[in-house]
């Protein structure tokens, strides 16, 4: 029975380091947008990545919302946060954002 106390407790821990060193990141939306399948009223967003995964999470009422994402790496980290959007019929629709302070840019 200990075993698998310790087991259990080496578990958590090893999850919990995991989670605390993934890295967020901030986005502010200025007006509603679709990324990937997921659609983003205005506000503030930390977004995470794990894998092809992009979570946006909004600040206001730490809703989550999920879809997946082609990650690119650049050469260089990118100076600052920038969404690139087009237009489909009346929705914005985003079409990459390259996240400040990281090599990362994130198609959709």
């Amino acid at each position: 029975m200990k075993i698998k106390s310790a087991l259990l407790v080496g578990s958590l821990a090893i999850f919990t380091l995991s989670v605390g060193f993934a890295k967020t990141y901030t986005v502010s939306i200025a007006s509603p947008v679709k990324a990937g399948s997921v659609e983003l009223k205005a506000g503030d967003y930390k977004l995470a990545v794990d894998g092809n995964k992009v979570t946006f999470t909004e600040v206001k009422s730490n809703k989550s919302f999920s879809t997946d994402g082609k990650i690119e790496n650049a050469t260089k980290s990118y100076d600052t946060t920038r969404m690139e959007t087009t237009t489909e019929g009346s929705t914005t629709v985003v079409k990459d954002i390259e996240l400040g302070g990281s090599k990362i840019k994130i198609d959709f």
